[in-house]
């Protein structure tokens, strides 16, 4: 006697079951991860992230909304209807970063491009589920079909906001992201062709199409890397030879007759051939304005090239360096162009690296430091200006020394003035209330990078002092000199304005820094 036993096949119902509530998923994942890859476009081309990514959720919805609203028209015929559209968005949004990096090299309209960009794609996917739910209505109560396909939408578009910044960003860049879900969609038609074979009419014709569309985009996915290539080597000046996508940022190293160049998200930040000015002027008054300069904290600085200058004083028995991104700090670490910079900086035995958060390491660290660099990129987005609020410097106020100073990058005092002048007055603003009962007193001051223009600085102390108090003695420098009291001056055009205070709450800072930057674009 045969006592096996198989299990019992899937019914018909329960298969079209499966097949819509597997494709309700799979369209979730792909339809938030298009609006965030749309968003992170935006914002890395346009800057203020939080502007950028509140237009692309709201346009996005409404079109989906819209989309919703019109799938009422599909009344016959909606499986078909369901694979026409998912074939539609695999390719609008399997193309969608290859669009928007075209529109923004090679026309003068990307904001316009790319609002149509999301009002389309949006009511494509506005389609989807009403469809989906009006299909599997035939299978199961439509209090069910509603129930089961919202509650798999929304698991799918948890799990896409999960993987889009821990894991598919950092390890697949934006370009092939974009292949990679519309395959998914693609993957979709074929599950729903295979499951509802004795239904569908025209299969041959959805197979054709659907296989046509899949090599398309499997050949986009693969040439990937030459179209990101072709794109950055025009929206860069000079030969790229170095880019990185980590979970923070992207890093691109130019070169052209010497002249090494590096980007984070499009903005450069340094330049070979003039670096030395700004980091002399960064390090050097700060450091000759305290005789403390045993224990040195810096605030970004991941090049390496600011404590290039720090390590200039053999006094310094330790520095400790903060950077968010290790990828970047690895980068200037073993590149030999960018450690020969930086004199090895980043290995020598008296550096001490951390990769953490700025703000989120002087709220846990308890050490003080004589002199404290912040050397952080320009406050362009809500993550950034965060570093430049009142609370980030009374963290700064309470972890210096007494008697110690700090210097803080703070952008150029001609191309944004309120900007420049935001931050000298939010640094005052954190001496006067700070709890440690003392005020900052703050002197700016600035020169001229030839890569750069005119580029600011603030430098700030426990006590008062007068420019006339730093003398830079014996050290080697390429710029700098003893008396640098001529870098205290400004013209009428540079001169100080009033402003708000950058806080948490308010973010002044970023909305000073997108008007007057945006003259200059």
């Amino acid at each position: 006697m045969d006592n096996t036993s198989e299990k019992p096949a899937l019914t018909p119902a329960k298969r079209a079951q499966f097949a819509i509530l597997s494709s309700a998923f799979a369209i979730s994942i792909c339809g938030i991860s298009y609006e965030l890859l749309a968003g992170t476009i935006s914002s890395y081309f346009l800057g203020n992230a939080v502007l950028q990514y509140s237009l692309t959720i709201g346009l996005f919805l409404s079109a989906m909304g819209i989309g919703s609203y019109l799938s009422r028209k599909f009344e016959k015929n909606l499986l078909e209807s369901f694979l026409v559209i998912q074939i539609l968005v695999g390719l609008t949004g399997g193309f969608s970063t290859f669009f928007l990096f075209m529109a923004y090299r090679f026309t003068m309209v990307f904001s316009l491009l790319f609002y149509l960009f999301l009002l389309f794609l949006g009511m494509l996917i506005g389609l989807e589920i009403p469809i989906l739910v009006r299909i599997l209505k035939d299978y199961e109560a439509l209090k069910f079909s509603i129930s089961d396909i919202l509650a798999f939408d929304y698991i799918g578009a948890l799990l896409a906001s999960i993987l889009f910044p821990l894991f598919i960003l950092p390890h697949m860049g934006l370009m092939h992201a974009s292949f990679f879900y519309a395959l998914i969609n693609m993957v979709v038609v074929f599950l729903n062709i295979s499951v509802f074979s004795g239904i569908l009419k025209k299969k041959k014709a959805f197979l054709t199409a659907a296989f046509a569309v899949s090599a398309i985009l499997f050949g986009g996915l693969i040439m990937s890397g030459k179209m990101v290539s072709f794109f950055e080597s025009r929206l860069y000046e000079d030969e790229i030879i170095v880019t990185r996508q980590t979970k923070y940022q992207r890093i691109v190293v130019t070169n052209y007759a010497g002249d090494m160049r590096l980007y984070l998200d499009g903005n450069l930040q340094f330049s070979s051939w003039d670096e030395y000015r700004y980091h002399e002027a960064l390090v050097h008054p700060v450091m000759n304005l305290t005789a403390n300069r045993e224990n040195v904290l810096i605030l970004g600085g991941g090049d390496g090239l600011a404590a290039r200058e720090v390590f200039k004083y053999p006094e310094v028995k330790k520095l400790t360096l903060v950077d968010l991104d290790p990828e970047m700090v690895d980068l200037c670490k073993t590149n030999f162009l960018i450690s020969r910079l930086n004199c090895g900086s980043l290995s020598e035995p008296r550096m001490n690296l951390v990769y953490q958060d700025a703000y989120k390491f002087l709220e846990t660290s308890q050490d003080r430091y004589g002199v404290i660099i912040v050397d952080l990129p320009d406050p362009n987005n809500e993550g950034l200006s965060k570093l430049y609020t009142v609370s980030f410097y009374r963290l700064i106020r309470h972890h210096l020394a007494k008697g110690g100073a700090v210097c803080v990058q703070s952008t150029s005092p001609y191309f944004a003035r309120r900007t420049f002048w935001c931050v000298k007055h939010t640094i005052e603003k954190a001496g006067t209330g700070s709890e440690v009962g003392k005020d900052l007193y703050v002197k700016p001051y600035h020169l001229y990078v030839p890569s750069m223009g005119d580029w600011g600085f603030c430098l700030a102390s426990d006590r008062d002092f007068k420019p006339e108090d730093i003398r830079i003695k014996n050290i080697s420098s390429k710029y700098i000199k003893e008396d640098v009291t001529p870098f205290f001056f400004f013209a009428k055009d540079e001169d100080e304005v009033p402003t708000e205070i950058n806080t948490l709450n308010s973010h002044k800072l970023l909305y000073y820094y997108d008007q007057e930057w945006k003259k200059w674009e």
